[in-house]
């Protein structure tokens, strides 16, 4: 199981960390994204990412299917 930090998952997705913490689900609740946040895993605190939630997000979006 993979986990990236905020700054390796923008590296990942070639955008700002600043647009990564906008597409996070605790972000969304009323904005842009509300339909399809970023899934995130809060560790003590910290925001993190599985690797494998991300891709399956990655799917649902280039299929139109994002929920």
């Amino acid at each position: 199981m993979e986990i990236l930090t905020i700054t390796e998952l923008a590296a990942l997705l070639k955008v700002s960390k600043k647009q990564i913490d906008t597409m996070c689900e605790t972000r969304t609740r009323n904005g842009a994204m509300k339909d399809h946040p970023l899934p995130v895993l809060k560790t003590n605190g910290n925001v993190r990412f599985l690797r494998k939630n991300v891709d399956s997000w990655l799917v649902k979006l280039a299929e139109g299917k994002a929920t």
